[in-house]
């Protein structure tokens, strides 16, 4: 396919996602199927122009002055792919397979709207109806916390310690040019390739051979902060996927228990794979089949992480389609799946031990709301102080990461380089 080419299907899939109101993958991978001709080339360029449209959605249309998807992917290139009016006519040619030649209107708005006299949601790309929340979390720095969610993440691993240790690990994907990730020490970072496409990470023989997991940088500091050690008893009571678990696992040098559970046994199906190709041996899942996967663990554990449900807020660099497909409605039920999850986890800490309550969300709602709800409910449970929960992680300059009420730690991608995180830690007494 032509660069042109590509533009007119990067269009024609927008539209098809706005249309039937359905997720960005789902519509990429019907368009490839039913464009059998187009090579991986073309699905991965085809993919990032996707993306990076939903990523500057507001601001795109804003600069356009129109809603449509033509208006959006104009938009973007000039905006984020620094192209010029007269780049964009070369490629808006209206010739064989290329998009229509730009409107009188369209070049008009090129020269004559500028970005900065745009509404701060606008400039953040942000959902309008969110934006209170935006500010109440970050203030001043809103639109540029906005503007770093709207930005491509990085592809973030974390060496497994029981296989190997970091700088083996980098020696291994120096072909990668991959480097240490700034903040944790588990953590390796490899740089996007051409175009903005994520390297084939999971075939390095590194990978097969278990010594490393795909894992945020922000998702490894959470599980840092959780602070799992060697011989205690531990609950992971959203686990997912897995990653966590994993990381507990490493921690404790597969010494003590991990339990590992989720309400959907279907988010569960991948954990045993991975276990395996780890080396972990201490792990214990938990498929769920109704209360009783976990209620013989109330009062045993010395920790237990509800990684809980949420917006997802905190990983619009990397799901661009899911900040515009989110409602009201649909936060006002994650709140309240969140008191559940926390209620069921409190029952199982013991005495002296902790709940450590993470959301890879930056809204205040889903973070220190839900915190300060469960804390008026269980006067046995007390805020770890941040400087303890910084000191685990060895952040640094810990104070610019407070979340608005002080009750936990507020990641992101402008203030640490990683996706939105909120992690704090409940004491029971």
């Amino acid at each position: 396919m032509t660069p042109a080419a590509r533009l007119s299907a990067a269009i024609e899939i927008l539209a098809d996602i706005e249309t039937r109101r359905r997720p960005a993958a789902d519509a990429l991978k019907d368009w490839g199927l039913s464009h059998r001709f187009a090579g991986s080339g073309d699905r991965a360029a085809l993919a990032g122009l996707v993306y990076d449209m939903l990523r500057r959605r507001a601001s795109s249309r804003w600069l356009l002055d129109s809603e449509t998807p033509r208006a959006t992917l104009i938009g973007m290139l000039a905006l984020a792919r620094c192209h010029s009016a007269d780049s964009l006519a070369g490629l808006f040619s209206g010739d064989r397979f290329a998009p229509e030649p730009l409107t009188a209107e369209e070049t008009s708005a090129l020269a004559s709207r500028k970005l900065a006299d745009a509404p701060l949601d606008v400039q953040a790309d942000v959902p309008h109806w969110l934006w209170g929340s935006f500010e109440a979390a970050f203030g001043a720095d809103a639109v540029l916390e906005g503007r770093a969610l709207a930005e491509r993440a990085p592809v973030d691993l974390r060496v497994n310690t029981l296989k190997t240790s970091r700088d083996k690990l980098l020696a291994e994907l120096e072909p990668l040019h991959a480097s240490a990730t700034p903040l944790s020490g588990w953590g390796v970072r490899v740089p996007l390739g051409p175009e903005g496409r994520s390297p084939a990470i999971q075939s390095e023989e590194s990978f097969q051979k278990g010594w490393f997991e795909i894992q945020d940088e922000g998702s490894q500091l959470a599980g840092l902060i959780a602070d799992a050690k060697p011989g205690e008893q531990v609950l992971d009571l959203c686990a997912g996927g897995g990653g966590k678990t994993l990381e507990f696992a490493a921690a404790m040098e597969n010494k003590g228990q991990v339990f590992a559970t989720d309400s959907d046994k279907r988010r569960l199906a991948p954990i045993h794979e991975r276990l395996a190709r780890a080396g972990v041996r201490n792990v214990q899942v938990r498929t769920p089949r109704g209360a009783v996967a976990i209620d013989d663990l109330d009062g045993r554990m010395d920790l237990v992480l509800v990684d809980a449900p949420c917006s997802g807020s905190g990983t619009w660099r990397r799901n661009p389609d899911a900040k515009w497909r989110i409602r009201p409605s649909s936060l006002a039920d994650r709140q309240k799946d969140q008191a559940a999850v926390l209620r069921s986890g409190a029952k199982a800490v013991k005495a002296g031990g902790r709940l450590v309550f993470v959301t890879c969300s930056v809204l205040p709602e889903e973070n220190d709301a839900s915190v300060q709800a469960f804390l008026a409910d269980h006067a046995d449970f007390a805020a770890t102080p941040l400087g303890t929960l910084a000191k685990h992680a060895g952040l640094s300059g810990f104070g610019r990461l407070t979340s608005s009420s002080d009750l936990g730690l507020q990641l992101s991608p402008n203030r640490t380089g990683t996706d939105g995180f909120f992690i704090s830690v409940l004491q029971r007494a």
